[in-house]
């Protein structure tokens, strides 16, 4: 089954609150993704502190770690 994916966006510019995306797997949430300006963070399910990474090292991670996959 693929992944269910929602997201909550605040009544406010990005700039000033992260926007929040739930992702579960066969109705179990897998984790929560914040995303910033600065940067994103990844909390896995059941935990309080997440996982920061920059846009740069983000970048980075993707063109050494992923495949090509989708065009815009």
């Amino acid at each position: 089954m693929a992944h269910q994916v929602s997201f909550s966006v605040p009544n406010r510019p990005l700039g000033k609150s992260d926007v929040e995306f739930s992702v579960n797997k066969d109705g179990s949430r897998l984790g929560t993704l914040k995303v910033s300006n600065g940067s994103i963070v990844w909390f896995t399910a059941g935990t309080t502190y997440g996982h920061k990474m920059s846009w740069a090292k983000f970048d980075k991670l993707m063109n050494e770690n992923s495949t090509e996959s989708e065009s815009r």
